[in-house]
Formats: C-alpha cells, sequence, structure tokens
C-alpha cells in the first residue's frame, strides 16, 4: 500500500492511523512518503502512490481524481516558546517585517491561502522570507530563531501541546480548508487499503 502525505497529516493523523492498521494484522507492506502536493498528486495519477491524504487541491488539479473530506484545518502562525511577539506590546502584522517568515513553496495548496491572508491584513510584502514545506527544519529554525512559521495546524499541533511551540495570536478562521482522501476517481481498493483508509478515518476523527 503506498500513501502520499502531506506534512500536515504525516506527524497528526498518520502515526495513530498505522498504529490502528497495524492491529488488523494484515501483513500488509506499507510505504509512505511525504512532499508537496503537486508531485503526490501526480505519482498517484501515474499509479505510483494508491492514496494522498492531505488538504483538498485546487479544482484543477482534481481532474479524475476523487475526494472524501474527513476534517477541516486552518493555518497558524507558529513561534518559539517566548517569543517577543507573544507579549502582545507589538502589533502582530505591522511586526512581521522584522522577523524571517517561513512561508509554505508556491507549489502547495495553502500558498494562495496564506497570501491573500497576509495582503488582507494589510501586509503585502515580506522582506525576509523562506519558502520550505519541511517541517524538520521548520521546528529546527525556530527553536534557534525569531522566526515565524506559517504553517498547517496539523503540522505544529503536537509541538505547541508539549509547549516547544506557541501560536501568535492571530484569528485565521478564515483559512480553513477540508483535509481528507484523494485517490484515482476508478480506483477500487483493495481489502488492505480498504482498512487502512478505515483507521485513516478513525485517526481523523480524534483529531477533527
Amino acid at each position: 500500500i503506498r500513501i502520499g502525505a502531506l506534512p500536515t497529516v504525516s506527524s497528526r493523523i498518520m502515526p495513530r492511523a498505522m498504529e490502528l492498521f497495524l492491529k488488523e494484522k494484515t501483513w500488509s507492506r506499507v510505504k509512505i512518503v511525504t512532499g508537496e502536493n503537486a508531485v503526490l498528486l501526480e505519482q498517484l495519477h501515474v499509479g505510483d502512490l494508491d492514496i494522498v491524504v492531505g488538504r483538498l487541491a485546487g479544482a484543477e488539479k482534481m481532474a479524475g481524481f476523487s475526494f472524501e473530506h474527513l476534517y477541516s484545518e486552518q493555518v497558524v502562525f507558529a513561534v518559539r516558546a517566548g517569543h517577543p511577539l507573544l507579549d502582545g506590546r507589538q502589533s502582530l502584522f505591522a511586526g512581521f517585517a522584522n522577523y524571517t517568515v517561513l512561508m509554505p513553496t508556491r507549489g502547495s495548496i495553502i500558498r494562495p491561502v496564506v497570501e491573500n491572508f497576509l495582503i488582507a491584513n494589510g501586509v503585502s510584502s515580506l522582506p525576509n522570507q523562506i519558502e520550505t514545506v519541511s517541517d524538520s527544519f521548520g521546528r529546527a529554525f525556530l527553536r534557534a530563531s525569531d522566526a515565524i512559521w506559517i504553517i498547517s495546524n496539523g503540522v505544529v499541533a503536537g509541538d505547541v501541546a508539549d509547549g516547544r511551540l506557541a501560536l501568535l495570536p492571530v484569528d485565521t478562521g478564515e483559512t480553513k480548508g477540508p483535509v481528507g482522501l484523494t485517490m484515482r476517481a476508478d480506483a477500487v481498493p483493495s481489502l488492505p487499503q480498504s482498512i487502512l483508509m478505515q483507521t485513516i478515518r478513525e485517526a481523523a476523527g480524534e483529531v477533527a
């Protein structure tokens, strides 16, 4: 079973889903890869992947695919614990120019969502930005700096719960979007695939 997992589900959903799946003792071989949505969808299209788990892609990229909605998730602004912007003495968006901002890459689903949100809040440009989809880089860079990481909530939810990272008090409700299972429209899941899809649903239900 070959699964493409976007970063938002790689740390929040897939570990629990695999824990449940292994209890079913199907003895199936499972391969999980992560990356940008466009790359994963291309691999799904040509048959190199069976399922992609993540945020719904734009309508123009969904031809030939089916999507099952599991839950909705929004973008957040993550920083290290103790970050200067957490004290509330500075205007959040006005202060962005003073910090390095980690942005989703241009090929990511949430990039246009983030850009529109920033523009709507008066941020037309970011002089110091790094584009990345690497969650390991994001975590390490935030621990070592005062950078701001704009990322899907699922990527950092565990870090925030553990107190390693914090979220800036920004209302990002309008960035909310559907997360779910994408498959080829003509695909007929095998029994092990169906079982794994069910455990993904169960894991998603626990965090929804």
